[in-house]
C-alpha cells in the first residue's frame, strides 16, 4: 500500500468510527425522545426548540460522515452540536478529574476534535464526495 492509500484508509476508519459512535447517541434520542435535551436547554436559558437540532447533529451529520457525503460541512455541524451539548451539560468536566484520576472532559474532547480533524481532511478517496462532488474532491486532492 502506498502512503496516500494508507492515509485514505486512515481517513475512512476515522470517519466510520466517529460517525458510528455518535449514531448511538442519536439512536438513544430517537428511542427515548428529547425531553431530557429540552430540560437541559431550558435550564441553560435556551429555546427548547433547539432540541430538534440533535437529530441533525447526532443522526444526519454522522450518517453523512460515515458515507463521506458533504463531509466537511457535516463534520462542522457534528462538532458544533457536541460542543453546544458539552457546554450545556458537561461544562464543569473541564475543571475536574474523574474518580479514576483521568480528566473528566477527555471523552468530550475526543467527540469534538475527531470531527474537527475530519473537517480538515475532507472525505478522502473512499467517500461519496469523491464521486458526487468531483470539483470539491479535486481541491482536496490537489490543494
Amino acid at each position: 500500500m502506498t502512503r496516500d492509500t494508507l492515509g485514505d484508509v486512515g481517513n475512512l476508519v476515522l470517519r466510520l468510527v466517529t460517525g458510528g459512535l455518535m449514531l448511538f447517541h442519536g439512536a438513544d434520542k430517537l428511542m427515548h425522545g428529547l425531553d431530557h435535551v429540552r430540560s437541559d436547554l431550558a435550564a441553560a436559558g435556551l429555546p427548547t426548540a433547539l432540541a430538534h437540532g440533535v437529530y441533525v447533529g447526532e443522526i444526519l451529520a454522522p450518517i453523512c460522515i460515515i458515507f463521506g457525503l458533504w463531509t466537511r460541512v457535516s463534520a462542522v455541524v457534528y462538532a458544533g452540536s457536541i460542543a453546544l451539548a458539552v457546554a450545556i451539560v458537561h461544562g464543569r468536566d473541564f475543571a475536574r478529574l474523574a474518580p479514576t484520576g483521568a480528566w473528566a472532559a477527555e471523552l468530550w474532547v475526543f467527540y469534538i476534535l475527531c470531527p474537527v480533524v475530519i473537517a480538515l481532511l475532507g472525505g478522502g478517496r473512499f467517500s461519496l464526495d469523491r464521486l458526487l462532488l468531483p470539483r470539491v474532491s479535486a481541491v482536496e486532492r490537489d490543494g
